[in-house]
């Protein structure tokens, strides 16, 4: 049994891969509205209690010369990494993020600058997934020798279902408020027109890391997890009739 195409459908199959991508344009259709317009913003929001936290630690020396600053930095460095893996942090969470040599000068006036020693500078990006261990582990780096700190940045590991909640709330709101302007002004919600998305989730800023007074021998540094905020914002049109 045979079927006849329409040529229109004919010369499409026939087209090449280089024919296509030699477009360079591709048409999108325009809803055709028939009665009013409506566009709306609205953020949806949920909230979580962060799951893992992230700091950056680091050991700075100082050395008469170059191959002494970097020398007494590794064996620092080393006992810090020790103290690390010794808290139970995977392999995958500790990774370098900073090495750094600097000379350190004497500044004179009319006479060139003397470099005086060197500082030396080694720092690890850390990732704590049981948060509430993290401040007693902080203080065991300080007392293995690390001495710049910064953070920590308690952030949410899979934020992806928080997200799609917040998606949904936004939606929600939209539609209410869309049936609200659409009420006051004699009409009635018909359809959306189209969607679009922006925001989503992103960790605040890391926190300054503050030593706790050593009063008791038992006093550790406290991080309080504390909620979150996951938002989206959506702007959806609406067709009113």
């Amino acid at each position: 049994m045979h079927k006849t195409f329409p040529a229109l459908a004919l010369a499409a199959l026939a087209a090449t891969p280089a024919a296509l991508s030699a477009q360079s344009t591709v048409a999108v259709p325009v809803p055709v509205i028939q009665g009013t317009k409506l566009d709306i913003v609205a953020t949806g929001e949920t909230r979580r209690v962060p799951d893992v936290a992230v700091i950056n630690a680091g050991v700075v020396t100082q050395g008469a010369d170059a191959a002494s600053a970097m020398r007494e930095n590794a064996q620092r460095m080393a006992r810090v990494t020790a103290a690390l893996k010794k808290a139970g942090i995977a392999d995958r969470d500790i990774q370098t993020s900073t090495v750094n040599l600097q000379p350190q000068y004497r500044y004179g006036e009319n006479v060139p600058p003397v470099i005086t020693g060197y500082q030396a500078t080694n720092t690890v990006t850390v990732r704590f997934r049981d948060v509430g261990k993290s401040g007693t582990i902080l203080d065991a780096l300080v007392a293995e020798g690390a001495n710049q700190i910064n953070g920590p940045s308690l952030q949410i590991d899979k934020p992806e279902a928080a997200e799609d909640e917040a998606r949904v709330d936004a939606i929600k709101k939209a539609r209410a408020r869309a049936v609200l302007y659409a009420g006051a002004a004699g009409l009635k919600v018909k359809r959306i027109l189209s969607i679009s998305e922006a925001g989503g989730y992103a960790p605040p800023p890391p926190m300054p890391y503050v030593m706790a007074s050593r009063g008791k021998a038992e006093a550790d540094t406290a991080i309080a997890p504390g909620e979150q905020t996951v938002g989206v914002t959506v702007t959806v049109s609406f067709e009113l009739e």
